[in-house]
């Protein structure tokens, strides 16, 4: 797929005509390219290209914060995972995503239906309305025309799943025979969205092959687990299990060895990857075929500033990886008390990191006071965050982050994002399949098949490589930097006030032995995709479906969890969620207003938002 978004600019070019307004229902621009061009195979593969190029969000910078395939608004900064980040007066919008307060004119969620159907759903149903075109004029073969509509109808579904992610069924059902679009509501019959969904994928999967030359393809078993996720929406467990049984019966994905394998720009593309986003930087101007929908969201402070300081991790996120003496998840007591933080403390004052045991994880998913990150050098605290009254006291998120040594060949050498770089996002991978049976096996009451699949993650992570460099000094004033007083680059695991002997902390992490009963399983399994996908944007849309489960959330309510985490936040930030509240009203974003604008009478507003 690297070689595809590298054309991805050309084909933009070329398949002007495929959406490039602001709103969702466009007029072609005078001058634009006729679709005739297309009518060979040669053509169609070019405008599949540029509807993979979509998924990214590629060249839409303008829009792709609030459009990003990532979630780090909808599905990250509106649970207990993470923070907005950065200071409250920037990026305002995502205020009220964080507060759920969100009104009809945000311009976030206006952006993730922009890009869901003015450009992916139309991209999507035009590619294949030239495919079936060519080949009733024989121009392609019947076999070339179902590997190009399985693809297409893949990338159909998954701008379909992420808008309902985010906006539930209110979103119109459009297909390639769509005469007008301006004419078709949003309202529709119970079950019609998840099945126009599934429908697709179902085909995808019946006619992609198992493996594609190109990395960044769709495959039959990327479209396998896009539906069982899908499924899962809706805990339609039988139906999603169905699908993971073949997806691991079929040999063809493993785990890696390490967790940090699946957030390292050297193993893009490796053995646990079902469908990854592919990322390329420095082929055009502002890197415009890397990940933009996260360009805000790197370090902003001090020696590795860049640009913005947005999407921080919570204090929640990280009492989370609190252990017990059995290395296993507090579960009822984690966020009792706060972990040490250094929020308020300035980098040349004391701060020592805490000693309590910890799940590995947490230091490959965030970045702390005292703690090596990466190769970057000691996380120097308050001097490398933007501002700690607003966004709290860690770097943003740690995984999409790429290494010093990397800097400049494997990031952005143009325009101001320059945290911009080459790691690829692993939309669906392997991980996701393990958890997911777990979870499948949960429900319905087997506790020993949930029990192996939830400990085969765990295992992985006992195994993994942890942070290594027991920081020896408590004080990190300017001269600290980058491994201490005197330091340079090359003390990297070698030397300066750093132990590299040692473990960063003190990492702990146990297996389960047994569940008691089913919802003991369901709670084990629920932690467990907390810890192992945090923040990435999936922890809001895992509440809200777990919140239909009898036992909710391990006996609490989506409510629950999130207005607990609001007033405990009140320690770290007292006053950025201070009156917040979130109710079930607020479990979508509403259908963007410019949108009712334009289908007066047709599109309808969620109930919620009226």
């Amino acid at each position: 797929m690297k070689k595809l978004s590298i054309l991805m600019v050309i084909v933009f070019l070329l398949t002007m005509s495929y959406s490039c307004s602001e709103e969702f229902l466009t007029k072609e621009p005078p001058g634009s390219t006729s679709e005739n061009v297309f009518y060979d195979a040669t053509g169609i593969d070019a405008l599949l290209i540029g509807t993979y190029a979509m998924v990214g969000g590629s060249s839409l910078w303008e829009i792709s914060w609030g459009a990003s395939i990532q979630n780090w608004t909808y599905g990250s900064a509106a649970s207990d995972d993470a923070y907005k980040g950065s200071e409250e007066g920037d990026q305002t919008p995502v205020n009220d995503i964080e507060r759920w307060q969100v009104q009809t004119t945000n311009g976030y969620p206006s952006n993730k239906w922009q890009w869901a159907f003015g450009m992916g759903v139309d991209r999507a149903n035009k590619t294949i309305k030239v495919i079936n075109k060519t080949e009733e004029d024989g121009t392609i073969t019947a076999d070339e025309a179902t590997q190009f509509r399985a693809q297409a109808r893949f990338l159909r579904a998954l701008f379909y799943f992420e808008a309902r992610l985010v906006f539930g069924d209110y979103i119109p059902i459009l297909d390639e025979n769509t005469e007008d679009p301006s004419l078709v509501t949003n309202v529709n019959a119970d079950g019609a969205v998840l099945k126009f969904i599934t429908d697709d994928l179902a085909y995808a999967a019946s006619n992609l092959p198992a493996s594609q030359a190109q990395v960044g393809r769709a495959t039959k078993y990327a479209a396998m687990a896009l539906a069982a996720r899908a499924y899962l929406q809706d805990l339609k467990y039988s139906e999603a299990e169905a699908l993971l049984d073949q997806i691991i019966a079929s040999g063809k994905f493993t785990l890696v060895p390490d967790f940090m394998d699946n957030f390292n720009i050297e193993t893009n593309n490796n053995e646990e990857s079902i469908f990854e986003i592919q990322a390329n930087v420095n082929d055009i101007n502002e890197s415009l075929n890397a990940e933009m929908g996260i360009g805000l969201n790197w370090p902003h402070g001090g020696d590795i500033g860049m640009c913005c300081g947005f999407h921080q991790p919570s204090q929640n996120l990280f009492n989370a990886y609190k252990v017990d003496a059995n290395g296993l998840p507090m579960f009822d007591t984690f966020n009792d008390t706060d972990l040490a933080n250094d929020a308020g403390i300035g980098s040349d004052e004391t701060f020592v990191p805490t000693d309590h045991a910890l799940d590995p994880r947490v230091d490959h998913t965030l970045s702390r006071r005292g703690i090596p990150y990466k190769d970057w050098g000691i996380n120097r605290g308050n001097a490398w965050v933007r501002k700690q009254t607003d966004g709290g006291p860690y770097l943003p998120v740690a995984k999409p982050f790429f290494k010093k040594s990397e800097r400049f060949s494997l990031s952005t050498t143009t325009g101001w994002q320059t945290g911009i770089n080459a790691n690829n996002y692993r939309y669906l991978r392997y991980t996701h399949v393990i958890l997911w049976k777990a979870e499948c096996a949960a429900a319905r009451g087997d506790l020993e098949t949930a029990r192996t699949y939830v400990n085969m993650i765990r295992q992985r992570a006992k195994d993994s490589d942890v942070v290594m460099g027991k920081v020896l000094i408590t004080k990190l004033p300017p001269e600290a930097y980058p491994w201490g007083i005197g330091s340079s680059d090359a003390d990297y695991l070698t030397g300066g006030d750093v132990d590299w002997t040692q473990p960063a902390a003190n990492y702990q992490i146990g297996l389960y032995t047994s569940f008691a009963d089913a919802n003991a399983a369901m709670e084990a399994v629920q932690w467990e995709q907390r810890l192992e996908f945090a923040t990435e944007g999936m922890r809001f849309f895992d509440l809200r479906r777990w919140d239909d489960l009898p036992n909710q959330i391990g006996g609490k309510s989506m409510a629950e969890i999130l207005n607990g985490f609001a007033t405990a936040d009140l320690r770290v930030r007292p006053s950025f969620l201070s009156g917040a509240n979130f109710s079930d009203n607020d479990k979508y974003m509403p259908i963007p207003q410019n949108q009712l604008d334009q289908q007066v009478g047709v599109l309808e507003q969620r109930p919620e938002y009226k």
